[in-house]
């Protein structure tokens, strides 16, 4: 398991966002997680990636027990993700917001950056070379020098993703990508998930939208206030009468058929 998370449990004052939840995600594969709007979802991405701290349980990756460790330390292990609100710097180009993406590569310091030092020079090359790698991956490359604020939703969705993956990722947490976009985008960006995923990254996605989460993922997790109430593959997820109850409803299974 890359990803295995034990006892999850956080609580603001009163309120339990996650309770103690036990999950595994599997290398390679793609994993979701579904459940209606404040059921913890977000919550449970930002206390693996270190934005939040758990109030109880672990979170180990790769072997190693990374919950205590800050949100740039498990960065730099190789956990990236992405949010639900597209957090870009509107009027930087799309490749100098992807270009940042690598940074959390380099070595170079204050000084390199006063003295414009050999290594400086070395690393902004290398971070240049990686965001047009990126943006070619995730088919960029043509608006690469446009400003973020003059691009479609779903080239910033799109920027998001070449961000996470210029942090040179073993798993990316994906916190809605789809949302805000139309079908065909979303077709599109499901397309870009399955590429990522066939190239060896690991996925972990929230999302609403179910006939693109039943098609992608090979495991998906149902959180419902806090907890988790369901686990297994989509045919199996689609039968479970508490899902059903509790999220998906009549509407929502008849998309996903």
């Amino acid at each position: 398991m890359l990803v295995q998370v034990n006892g999850l449990t956080k609580q603001f004052g009163g309120l339990t966002a996650v309770n103690n939840v036990d999950f595994e995600i599997e290398k390679g594969k793609i994993t979701a997680i579904i459940g209606p709007n404040g059921a913890g979802k977000s919550t449970f991405f930002n206390l693996i990636s270190g934005f939040h701290q758990p109030t109880s349980g672990s979170v180990i990756y790769d072997g190693n027990d990374i919950t205590p460790l800050k949100a740039n330390q498990i960065a730099k292990l190789g956990i990236a993700r992405t949010f639900q609100t597209t957090n870009l710097f509107e009027q930087s180009t799309v490749l100098d917001n992807v270009i940042i993406g690598h940074r959390l590569r380099t070595k170079s310091g204050l000084f390199d950056a006063i003295f414009r030092t050999p290594r400086i020079k070395r690393e902004e090359n290398e971070c240049k070379e990686k965001a047009y790698e990126v943006l070619e991956f995730v088919g960029l490359t043509d608006i690469a020098n446009k400003p973020v604020s003059e691009i479609s939703q779903e080239a910033k969705k799109r920027t998001a993703f070449a961000l996470a993956l210029a942090t040179d990722p073993s798993i990316v947490f994906l916190d809605e990508p789809a949302a805000g976009v139309n079908p065909d985008e979303t077709d599109g960006l499901a397309e870009l998930i399955k590429k990522m995923a066939n190239n060896g990254i690991t996925i972990c996605l929230i999302e609403h939208k179910m006939q693109m989460i039943m098609s992608l993922a090979d495991k998906i997790m149902v959180l419902n206030y806090g907890k988790k109430i369901a686990e297994g593959t989509p045919e199996e997820i689609k039968q479970n009468d508490v899902v059903i109850e509790a999220y998906l409803g009549g509407e929502a299974v008849a998309q996903t058929n």
